[in-house]
């Protein structure tokens, strides 16, 4: 058996920065006093552009406090479950801080969920209040939830008047078929515009006495990979705890109050959530705000707003890898570049390198840890490793089947612990104890993720434990295959699945998309052939089939479930 000693000496900590301690003082604070804090010190700085209109930490501060006085004055109160069905804008942040100044709990919902899911997540959360995109009420109408309060809100309310019948078509585009209800829904008892409420209201929100430790700032929801999707209670110490080791981690590259970053990552999920929206609050950076963003909007704005820092997930990378435009931005000029969310091909990696001559630092994160545990430290990225663990946090790798701690270099289980991850599960007590396990009296996360470790204390992704194909018994990991796949000169880009076959266990499937000028060109039997070449025969996909594109995540992942799912019909 295997001590976790190698793991409990923390070899990674040698690649730390100087100015970067191994473990760091976590204030006793809420993230309402994190955002005073901020929104005081910054006050005259701009926070947010949106489209083109600016809005100071001042004028957020303001809004949010109304907000929140008129959320309290609703009948909102310390504890009570805050639905979020808003897509990225101000009033996704306005909403955020204003209800948990007003004590309540937020609950962001993806604006790409079909009403059934929308049910679940109200149902199991215990939602009673929405802030809701008007053009997206209709889903919820259809999802017959009871709710006490309905707060709606049009996108184009912040942005500068020319832009707005702009604003209303960019929609269309997107949400074809959505529009918003008509006008005398607000005579319905419990429904209410959001402009309403700050105009009416003044800037005089309720005191709420926290126990940060205890208290829930948010509830997102998992993905759902297996069963319906669960709740992660994610306490104010979990939020701050994200904000101050992902800021110590990069020491003095990134300065506060100083920094511009384009959000245009999702703010209900995790890593828009956490890392962008919070940490560019609290950290008092301007954040420069896409609803739906294409390629040329973030090229034009990282080079009109002279954006510092440009968070980002693989599947973007790949795109602007190979878009004619993107040498229009001088990326050098950026002073870092981050990927998370899903795991980064090292053929992208090392062609954004060659295209742009800068590196990507890539990370890793779940909803269940803030969105924050292990990075690639700022000018020692490692090519196929997410990185080392950040400050106070410690990761290992054992025996997926158990707890034994597994040596450097074995594929095992990754676990975490650390004062980012979460409380557990809502609701759900023996799913909690499945993943927050103690291991001789401390207790850590299992992930689910299979990795490694190597000598210098750099983890490396494999895949996720379900993910994980058994062919006559042997191990394939279908990222391994996608790599592989992904280097193919005419594969744009491919999902590996297991599917069952009593003769020997799984049989590998790739689904592939390929180039346009490849497809009705390339046959399923040239790329056989070409995994054959470069994966052990156990490995090679035995079934290949030719799509017009892959389903992917809300950020981009292969959704492999999707392809399960398909693949059962």
């Amino acid at each position: 058996m295997v001590t976790d000693t190698i793991y409990r000496k923390r070899p990674w900590l040698k690649f730390y920065r100087p100015e970067v301690p191994p473990d760091v003082d976590i204030p006793e604070q809420s993230v309402v006093e994190t955002f005073d804090a901020a929104t005081e010190r910054w006050r005259d700085k701009t926070a947010l552009v949106f489209y083109g209109r600016k809005l100071s930490y001042r004028e957020l501060r303001d809004q949010v406090d109304r907000f929140a006085t008129a959320l309290a004055d609703l009948g909102v109160k310390k504890g009570d479950k805050v639905a979020l069905l808003l897509l990225n804008s101000p009033q996704f942040i306005i909403a955020y801080f204003g209800a948990l100044k007003a004590g309540a709990t937020l609950t962001p919902i993806s604006p790409m969920y079909v009403s059934s899911e929308i049910k679940h997540q109200i149902e199991d959360s215990g939602a009673r209040s929405i802030i809701c995109q008007d053009i997206l009420y209709e889903h919820v109408e259809k999802a017959g939830v009871k709710l006490d309060r309905v707060i709606l809100t049009d996108v184009t309310e912040y942005l500068p008047r020319l832009k707005r019948f702009l604003g209303k078509s960019m929609l269309r585009a997107v949400y074809q078929k959505m529009s918003a209800p008509p006008m005398d829904i607000y005579q319905r008892e419990g429904f209410y515009q959001f402009q309403d409420l700050l105009k009416g209201y003044p800037p005089e929100p309720p005191h709420i006495e926290f126990n940060v430790r205890e208290d829930l700032v948010t509830l997102p929801y998992t993905g759902g990979t297996t069963g319906l999707p669960k709740g992660a209670m994610i306490t104010h110490h979990n939020i701050v705890a994200a904000q101050h080791l992902g800021q110590a981690f990069w020491g003095d590259v990134m300065e506060v109050g100083k920094e511009i970053i384009l959000a245009y990552l999702p703010f209900y999920h995790i890593y828009g959530q956490s890392v962008v929206m919070l940490g560019g609050i609290s950290q008092g950076y301007t954040l420069v705000i896409f609803t739906t963003p294409d390629l040329d909007d973030i090229l034009n704005s990282i080079e009109s707003y002279r954006a510092t820092i440009f968070y980002s997930v693989p599947s973007l990378y790949e795109a602007l890898r190979d878009y004619a435009r993107t040498d229009r931005v001088n990326w050098k000029r950026l002073k870092v570049l981050v990927s998370g969310a899903d795991a980064l091909l090292e053929d992208t990696a090392r062609g954004w390198e060659q295209r742009t001559g800068t590196r990507i630092h890539e990370g890793w994160g779940m909803t269940e840890t803030s969105s924050v545990g292990i990075l690639n430290p700022y000018g020692r990225p490692k090519v196929g490793s997410f990185g080392i663990p950040l400050s106070n946090t410690i990761a290992a790798i054992v025996d997926p089947d158990g707890t034994d701690f597994l040596p450097v270099g074995e594929v095992g289980e990754l676990l975490v612990r650390g004062p980012q991850v979460m409380k557990g599960y809502w609701n759900q007590s023996a799913e909690t104890e499945e993943v927050l396990v103690e291991i001789d009296g401390e207790k850590w996360l299992r992930t689910s993720d299979l990795a490694s470790m190597d000598e210098e204390g750099y983890f490396s992704f494999y895949d996720r434990k379900r993910d994980m194909i058994k062919y006559k018994g042997l191990a394939v990991f279908a990222r391994e295959v996608e790599e592989v796949l992904a280097n193919h000169p005419q594969v744009k880009e491919a999902g590996v699945i297991g599917v069952p076959d009593p003769e020997v266990g799984e049989r590998v499937k790739a689904v592939v998309v390929l180039e346009t000028e490849a497809r009705g060109k390339v046959l399923e039997e040239e790329i056989i052939k070409y995994c054959q070449e470069n994966l052990a025969h156990y490995k090679c996909p035995r079934v290949v089939e030719f799509r017009g594109e892959v389903p992917k995540t809300d950020v981009g992942k292969v959704s492999r479930r999707e392809l399960r799912e398909t693949e059962e019909l």
